[in-house]
């Protein structure tokens, strides 16, 4: 690739030192004991004005691949462009602007002054490049700082005992998973043993893939349980003590040391856990699992293929395949990428499905009330609650439907998956709105579920007439959380 450097000063040196073998470098510069000096060092150089022509073409402006303007001085920059624009209209053009100088103002400028439109492909502002600099040193900062209060209360929760037990919510996605396999290899790292436990069952058929294909030890416990006690102290992963988290009791939250969200703070967490918990939540992070990411890339973790295929795909899902990322996603995707089982990953999302699960999205489609464009469906008794998502998923495709709620009974609660693709809509609040005072409920703008005791009605002995006093429930709630009337 044939890159010319428009001046030989500081920066046009640095520049052709720096890709010097990558590229194949010509520098042009007007001082003569300049130009020589760099020919010293074993720089290409044309001795010559780079705003004439004559010695844009001696560089072979013709056959150029890039040319970089290094100079600042506005006008030189007007000559230089046009000049090189009447040689080589297409060749992409780097050039730095003095601040307070806009690229469209500038634009607008070469065509009054030359009557014709010059294009600039690639513009760099001091101000601007320095405050780029400045940003990324600053987030790298808030990283290292996060890691290091991570390391720093880990260690000191060593002093006092060497078992940690890590907490996911009590459905747990491929997102908890993953976080939750990231935490505990930290933890043992610093010389924990550590046990990874929920509460609820793992049905949907892709999650239990992720599970199997790598390999990751879970242990399914109940509140009260005996490993529970035993537990000296506990760590939670994408899940807050007051949200969708069943098997820990008032009880047991003075054991809470460690919490790790990216969902909503949720009401009088403050309240509930120990005042010298470390806390990271970051609702504007898409995926727990991002947050793992940031930690290990901090602390120099080795990732082994297996951990960042959890983690990638955790993201993958949380993210909606990755259509929706911050920054701290996006570089959780670039640090894990090189280190990714593209082949797991695809068995992984691609898993046979479960006859239950045929037969529940059977019922979803069968079940489906329309209300405008909002569709509610009753699933009835399951033993799947996964397969709600994936039911709501579905529905939502459907022409015409932009808000669905899908909800069924699973043992002794009502659980309910909810999606949307209106725009005005933040489906999260709508579910903490419509069932948060009854149960649990909430989300992200464009996900949402909630999950409500039942109370008194499980010992109902009429089946048939639970399930239309629980829709009816339902849906007027929700309807009114989304401000419809019922037709």
């Amino acid at each position: 690739m044939k890159l010319i450097i428009l001046g030989g000063g500081t920066l046009g040196r640095m520049i052709a030192e720096a890709v010097k073998g990558e590229f194949d470098v010509t520098i042009i510069e007007k001082n003569e004991l300049r130009a020589k000096a760099l020919e010293e060092i074993g720089l290409s150089v044309v001795h010559g004005d780079f705003s004439y022509t004559a010695s844009l073409v001696k560089a072979g402006i013709d056959k150029a691949d890039l040319v970089v303007i290094t100079t600042t001085d506005i006008e030189t920059i007007k000559k230089t462009l046009y000049v090189i624009r009447s040689n080589n209209k297409d060749v992409p053009v780097i050039t730095i602007l003095p601040d307070g100088v806009s690229p469209t103002e500038f634009v607008e400028n070469m065509k009054e002054e030359f009557e014709t439109d010059i294009k600039i492909d690639y513009v760099v502002t001091p101000l601007e490049a320095l405050k780029r600099i400045l940003v990324d040193a600053i987030m790298s900062v808030g990283e290292k700082k996060n890691v290091s209060l991570l390391i720093k209360k880990l260690t000191q929760l060593r002093e006092t005992s060497d078992f940690l037990g890590i907490i996911m919510h009590d459905n747990p996605d491929p997102d908890s998973i993953a976080s939750a396999m990231a935490l505990s290899l930290i933890a043992q790292s610093l010389g924990f043993k550590t046990k990874i436990f929920h509460g609820g069952e793992i049905t949907h058929h892709e999650n239990r893939a992720f599970v199997n294909l790598l390999g990751i030890e879970l242990s399914k416990v109940s509140r009260g349980s005996y490993e529970l006690k035993r537990t000296p102290i506990f760590a939670l992963v994408d899940c807050q003590p007051n949200g969708n988290l069943t098997i820990l009791g008032k009880e047991d939250y003075e054991k809470i040391k460690i919490i790790i969200d990216h969902h909503q703070i949720l009401q009088h967490l403050d309240d509930i856990i120990p005042g010298d918990a470390f806390v990271d939540i970051r609702p504007d992070v898409k995926a727990a699992s991002s947050i793992l990411a940031e930690y290990l890339r901090g602390m120099g973790y080795p990732v082994s293929p297996q951990l960042a295929t959890a983690l990638f795909y955790g993201i993958y899902i949380d993210t909606k395949k990755f259509s929706k990322l911050s920054p701290v996603d996006l570089k959780a995707i670039e640090f894990l990428t090189g280190n990714v089982d593209y082949e797991i990953l695809d068995k992984i999302e691609h898993p046979d499905i479960s006859t239950e699960t045929a037969e529940i999205l059977a019922r979803a489609i069968l079940n489906r009330k329309m209300y405008k464009n909002i569709v509610i469906s009753n699933v009835g008794f399951i033993g799947n609650r996964d397969a709600l998502a994936e039911a709501a998923d579905f529905l939502l495709r459907l022409e015409g439907i932009t808000t669905v709620l899908v909800f069924g009974i699973v043992d002794d609660y009502i659980e309910m998956s909810a999606r949307t693709r209106d725009v005005r809509v933040n489906i999260g609040a709508v579910m903490r709105e419509a069932f948060g005072e009854l149960g649990s409920g909430g989300g992200h703008a464009t996900a949402g579920g909630a999950r409500i005791p039942l109370g008194l009605f499980k010992k109902a002995k009429d089946k048939n007439s639970l399930l239309r006093l629980v829709e009816e429930a339902i849906t007027e709630n929700f309807l009114e959380a989304m401000n419809v009337k019922e037709r």
